[in-house]
């Protein structure tokens, strides 16, 4: 065994997993020799059960053209790991044909072990997938190799679907005129240009909105307006952009969360062009974002019920696939999103306009956009301040139309909040001044054991309404946190350490027993994640609220060095990937609703040795706050 591990110190990638990983992959090797030259694998034919180090000996590797040619001919020698590329990004089938030598002797690691440790570690990913962008440089390669046609089982898939960002699109040119032009006017230019959105400058030739095909129709065809009337009597003057820089995804999810179809591309500070919603939705024929939309489209709380228990199944392939945890999460709360705001404009619809401009905000999970199969409502409602006079008259406004908001939720699925955090709860439905009010209380009186009641409405986010509201609400906070605010960060601090990692004093996996098995709870192993990086976003005024995103504001103020940022990060989607699944297959293997406890026993070698240095990860970044913010190391 030792002789095993010292051999995967030696070879590349192995050689950047900890000692520990080694050990336990070490237990997995199986030998197998060979006595003879053998073909043991052809071209898009045979499928790998995992991948072979060579120990000794030597792999030969080719494609065969048409009247059976060996080409691009490549020797593998000891220390080369063959069949990486293909477990991971073409469906298993081996890349080329593979002659073993006579006397070779290979470490055989089954493709579950060899996948688990990609998911764990990802420099050691990604150097599999740096071998397949080199080798896709080379013209004759990519002539011999043959695209998958099916991304079900393939990596690469995840990548092409969820890693390629908006520069690599074309754009359209972005066509412009003055909001003084006449409507006819603009239309012509539409025509002229074969564009169905034409931007509209203000006096400075900036742009302040737009009109497309839908606001003809609807605001000058149906209305019976004159078509001479200035263009900005009927412009939408809410524009969205993106960064060319962003990923393809995040402009879907963009354009879902602000209803928008058009997005303008900036880059440098210039807008380059824009993206239309259906452009970017062929760019994702294949993934399950484009279910949102039949979200949007639902006519009934009943089909939206039946959405949302469809989730799990496409966030599983998702999964499945290789796509990373905190995608999966945003996926989750995007669908969650458009959810809540068709049924908050349904009950509008109902009740009628409300008295007063309101946000309706999600906290907790969903606030950070972190939300699992197993989740509940936690939201709350800010309206703006009114007169004494109709103070009574909005108040009683806004906890009906919370109680149906709420109540249509828990119907679809998303379950009432057992611990009451919710709008329609008086305590969380006030006016601007009184959640000023609430906060400034919270973090003057904090306790170590009041703290966990009010830390979730820190991880608050603007869901549905008016959201200067909630940008007033932040500059708000964000003044308040500039004054002394020792207590509060120690008092946090101290709630978070009460979570401590499941590891017993020689290094093993603490576990309780649950229904006959031994479990540990995964949601309390990333708590401390959670809460930690809170209490030092909060310290630096870091008004990120996903968990991800405020590790990379504190690594950009050299809060988090980049060891303790990839070790927290890699940590915490970890954990949340497990997570997930497991409440997945709950869900759609058992038929029974899905909780956070992991049994040790479903668990590879590898994944219960990852899970320890994932521990002892937390245990030394618990050990880092205990000196920040409280002084001691006990």
């Amino acid at each position: 065994m030792t002789e095993r591990v010292k051999y995967l110190q030696q070879i590349t990638p192995f050689n950047l997993l900890p000692l520990e990983v080694l050990q336990g992959i070490a237990e997995q090797l199986e030998e197998v020799t060979y006595s003879k030259d053998k073909v043991i694998y052809q071209q898009e034919i045979s499928k790998l059960k995992g991948v072979d180090i060579i120990v000794k000996g030597e792999y030969e590797s080719f494609f065969y053209d048409s009247v059976q040619n060996k080409r691009l001919v490549e020797y593998h020698n000891p220390g080369f790991c063959y069949g990486g590329v293909s477990v991971l990004l073409n469906r298993r089938l081996s890349l080329r044909t593979v002659i073993a030598k006579k006397g070779t002797l290979v470490y055989f690691l089954h493709r579950k072990d060899f996948r688990a440790i990609c998911k764990a570690y990802e420099d050691f990913f990604l150097y599999f997938t740096a071998e397949f962008g080199k080798r896709m440089q080379n013209e004759e390669f990519v002539h011999f190799f043959k695209q998958p046609p099916a991304f079900d089982d393939s990596y690469l898939a995840a990548d092409q679907l969820y890693s390629r960002k908006i520069d690599s699109l074309e754009f359209r040119a972005i066509v412009k005129c003055s909001a003084t032009t006449p409507i006819y006017e603009a239309a012509r230019q539409m025509t002229n240009h074969k564009v169905s959105c034409l931007f509209v400058t203000d006096s400075h030739e900036q742009i302040a909105g737009y009109v497309t095909d839908i606001t003809l129709r609807d605001r000058v065809i149906a209305e019976r307006r004159d078509a001479a009337d200035l263009l900005e009597t009927v412009m939408d003057s809410h524009t969205v952009s993106i960064d060319a820089d962003a990923y393809i995804y995040e402009a879907i999810l963009m354009m879902f969360s602000t209803k928008t179809r058009y997005l303008l591309v900036k880059k440098n500070d210039e807008y380059i062009g824009f993206l239309s919603r259906n452009r970017l939705l062929s760019e994702q024929a294949q993934s399950p974002l484009v279910f949102i939309q039949s979200v949007k489209s639902a006519v009934s709380d009943d089909e939206l019920k039946r959405k949302w228990e469809s989730v799990p199944h496409f966030v599983n392939q998702l999964l499945e696939r290789g796509v990373n945890a905190k995608i999966a999460n945003q996926v989750i709360s995007t669908i969650a999103d458009t959810i809540a705001q068709k049924v908050i404009e349904g009950v509008i619809e109902k009740i009628g306009p409300p008295p007063a401009k309101f946000v309706f905000m999600v906290l907790g999970s969903e606030g950070r956009k972190e939300q699992t199969f197993k989740t509940d409502q936690d939201n709350a409602i800010i309206y703006e301040d009114k007169a004494n006079e109709h103070r009574e008259e909005v108040r009683e406004y806004f906890l009906d139309f919370a109680t149906q908001v709420s109540g249509r939720l828990n119907g679809i699925g998303i379950d009432y909040c057992t611990g009451g955090f919710m709008a329609q709860n008086p305590k969380w439905t006030h006016s601007l001044s009184h959640w000023k009010r609430n906060y400034t209380s919270w973090m003057a009186e904090s306790l170590p054991e009041t703290v966990i009641n009010f830390s979730t409405f820190f991880d608050c986010r603007f869901v549905y309404g008016d959201e200067n509201i909630m940008h007033e609400l932040k500059a708000f906070l964000d003044e308040e946190l500039q004054k002394p605010m020792e207590k509060l960060f120690h008092n946090m601090a101290i709630n978070a350490l009460q979570y401590e990692p499941p590891l017993t004093f020689f290094k093993n996996i603490r576990t309780f027993t649950k229904d006959k098995r031994e479990v540990f709870d995964i949601k309390k192993a990333m708590t401390p994640i959670v809460d930690l990086v809170r209490v030092y976003a909060l310290k630096h005024r870091v008004f990120e609220v996903n968990t991800g995103d405020r590790m990379q504001e504190l690594r950009k103020l050299e809060v988090f060095n980049e060891t303790a940022y990839h070790e927290l990060s890699q940590s915490y989607y970890f954990l949340m990937s497990m997570r997930l699944k497991k409440q997945a297959l709950q869900i759609i293997q058992d038929k029974s609703a899905p909780d956070n406890y992991i049994d040790l026993s479903t668990l590879t070698k590898i994944e219960q040795v990852t899970l320890k240095e994932i521990f002892k990860v937390i245990g030394n970044f618990q050990t880092k706050i205990r000196m920040d913010f409280t002084n001691s190391v006990f």
